[in-house]
């Protein structure tokens, strides 16, 4: 990779902040609409189970009554895109059937070949259902997919407002969501700042390098 990619890259992740106000009338493109979903779906997950969905609030209905269960953030509305991310309450056996199944087709392997694979993944799903912590994991892998989501937009010069300040048991009523399965962890608008957007401006404060990145 040059200097000159490495730079642009960091320069776009400097560029990127959570945004406050979007402009209503600016709309991701199609063509950058397909790579931020391939994003989302090309996202990294333990043992590549997925255990998430995602949805693209599109009816202006729904986003209106979304906004009071936000902290009536504008960016719900305001964003030409907005996604939710649900993670999978319980993840299970018949989980890791389907996905060696998907294995086996995708890549032309016999599903008896992949049964000791199978089983570990099992044997950690069980003890995660004995933790009662099978949806708390599930949440963190929500999250990869939501980094990877932030990063691509980044590169895309598409703004971006990850938006955990949301009430998730409302959500789910909304979205019709509570028989799914699924259950709703973050938001993310997506869209084009507005020129009123004050917060654009501000300088990005992080700790330095030395600080956070450490050697062992």
């Amino acid at each position: 990779m040059t200097a000159s990619t490495n730079a642009t890259i960091e320069q776009q992740l400097s560029w990127r902040y959570a945004t406050k106000r979007f402009d209503p009338s600016k709309k991701i493109s199609k063509e950058d609409w397909h790579t931020l979903e391939e994003s989302l779906r090309l996202a990294p997950s333990s043992f590549g189970l997925q255990p998430w969905r995602f949805i693209n609030v599109k009816t202006p209905d729904i986003r209106e009554k979304l906004r009071p269960n936000s902290w009536n953030q504008p960016q719900i509305v305001e964003a030409s895109h907005l996604v939710v991310i649900a993670a999978k309450k319980e993840v299970t056996h018949s989980d890791v059937e389907n996905y060696l199944s998907l294995i086996s087709s995708v890549r032309g392997v016999p599903t008896s070949a992949l049964q000791d694979y199978g089983n570990m993944m099992k044997g950690f799903l069980d003890n995660l259902a004995s933790q009662g912590a099978c949806e708390a994991w599930s949440t963190r892998q929500a999250y990869l997919a939501l980094g990877m989501l932030l990063s691509t937009a980044a590169a895309l010069k598409v703004d971006t407002c990850p938006l955990e300040g949301i009430n998730p048991v409302s959500y789910d009523e909304i979205l019709n969501l509570n028989q799914s399965g699924y259950s709703t962890k973050v938001a993310c608008a997506l869209g084009y700042r507005s020129a009123d957007d004050a917060a654009a401006s501000y300088t990005k404060v992080r700790y330095p390098r030395a600080d956070v990145m450490l050697e062992a």
